[in-house]
């Protein structure tokens, strides 16, 4: 096994402006043949920080970081093409499109924010599952505590209502051993770069905006495209 640069690491917690802590994967399985996993990880950070991303703005922007991710994970093999209706992950180009998603939802609150996708179909998708299911991004932040500087905000990141194609025509077992297991490897990357807290610009930026995420309970809601 190749021996990790210390160098490296050090640079690495330098460069990190926030700690991540990932808890445990979850995976469940209906009798209709979906499936759906949830990812979580907290991010602790200074509250000054926080403070300042805390927008419906930085929501669309984390959206927009993790398809960006995705592209560079897999060394550009994996494309996000953008349209007014929807996001295709296709691979290096049409007509491989593994997933369609319908354009995101936006819903924000006083201590939370989501973007949804939800799915329409690709080759990943069985035909049962078109147009069902959902991948969906949540930020939550914790309570206030009186006298601290930092705060953890918990991420998740989960498919639910998912039909792989390879579950319905192979099965089960050799889905868990390679499109979850990859789906989950790569979540789990995702989730530990937010450290950086280094958000990309969103493609449209329909969602800039200076005002924040409601200081009042009471809830908005939009829609936006990462």
């Amino acid at each position: 096994m190749r021996r990790r640069d210390p160098r490296r690491l050090i640079a690495r917690r330098r460069r990190a402006r926030a700690r991540v802590t990932l808890g445990e994967p979850q995976s469940e399985y209906a009798t209709d043949g979906s499936i759906g996993s949830k990812q979580t990880a907290e991010v602790t950070l200074p509250r000054a920080e926080l403070d300042r991303v805390w927008s419906a703005e930085y929501l669309e922007r984390l959206a927009r970081t993790y398809w960006h991710f995705l592209s560079r994970i897999s060394l550009g093999l994996l494309r996000v093409l953008y349209t007014e209706t929807s996001r295709e992950v296709v691979l290096l180009r049409r007509p491989f499109v593994l997933l369609r998603f319908r354009a995101p939802e936006y819903e924000t609150e006083i201590d939370c924010g989501s973007v949804t996708w939800p799915i329409e179909e690709g080759l990943l998708v069985a035909a049962s599952g078109r147009d069902r299911g959902y991948l969906r991004v949540t930020v939550r932040r914790s309570p206030p505590t009186d006298g601290s500087d930092w705060i953890t905000a918990t991420i998740t990141s989960e498919v639910v209502s998912f039909y792989p194609v390879i579950a319905a025509r192979i099965g089960r077992w050799i889905y868990n051993q390679t499109q979850l297991r990859v789906h989950v490897i790569v979540t789990n990357a995702f989730l530990r770069s937010l450290a950086n807290l280094e958000l990309q610009p969103s493609v449209t930026g329909r969602l800039v905006s200076p005002a924040s995420l409601p200081r009042s309970p009471a809830a908005s809601s939009g829609r936006g495209e990462p």
